[in-house]
């Protein structure tokens, strides 16, 4: 990045970056590296029908005939493409804070976000453009959790042993309360003799 376009009222002009860290070299992913490609062919095909008239200013994203892509037309386009997709109203400025937090989310250093971003401080990228997703909270809160983990695994243990002693005294007092099972036998002939007599042998 080597210069950026200022509006003045709906003029606008080049100029240098705000400050020295605003010169830089973002990279891309081989996603977005495919896409801008696919770009540049559409581009030399309207410059190729626009010739000459087209307007070199050798810029990547440009109207049909090569000039600039006014700021407040692109503001305006970028307004339809969120009503279009549904999406809640945000500021073409919100998807650099977008990429810095996700940027973050997926672990890369503050200190290249910051350079990505060209701050020239990383308090800068810190306080104003990551927020703490719920995964960096989760993440940060079981680092610092692991720094005591012989505390953790004491507390826990501690407390399945007073769960399964709990456990023990709940079974042996029901096991106490449990009334008694009462046995009655009553005493039957298994056969009768021919003579009448009580048989030697009693079924129970």
């Amino acid at each position: 990045m080597t210069a950026q376009l200022v509006q003045d009222g709906w003029e606008v002009e080049e100029s240098d970056p705000k400050t020295d860290g605003s010169f830089r070299t973002v990279a891309l992913d081989d996603d977005t590296v495919a896409v801008l490609r696919r770009h540049r062919e559409r581009q030399r095909k309207e410059r190729n029908d626009w010739e000459p008239a087209w307007k070199n200013t050798g810029r990547v994203f440009t109207n049909e005939d090569g000039s600039w892509l006014h700021p407040g037309k692109v503001t305006e386009m970028f307004a339809r493409l969120i009503t279009a997709s549904g999406l809640p109203p945000i500021r073409g400025h919100d998807l650099r804070h977008g990429a810095a937090t996700l940027a973050r989310a997926g672990g890369v250093d503050m200190k290249v976000v910051s350079e990505m971003l060209g701050h020239s401080s990383i308090k800068i990228t810190s306080g104003t453009y990551t927020s703490v997703l719920p995964e960096i909270a989760k993440g940060a809160a079981e680092a610092a959790a692991k720094l005591v983990p012989l505390q953790r695994k004491t507390e826990a243990e501690t407390r399945a042993n007073a769960a399964a002693e709990a456990e023990k005294a709940k079974r042996k007092a029901a096991k106490r309360a449990k009334p008694k099972r009462s046995c009655s036998a009553s005493l039957t002939p298994a056969h009768t003799s021919r003579n009448g007599k009580r048989p030697r042998s009693w079924a129970i």
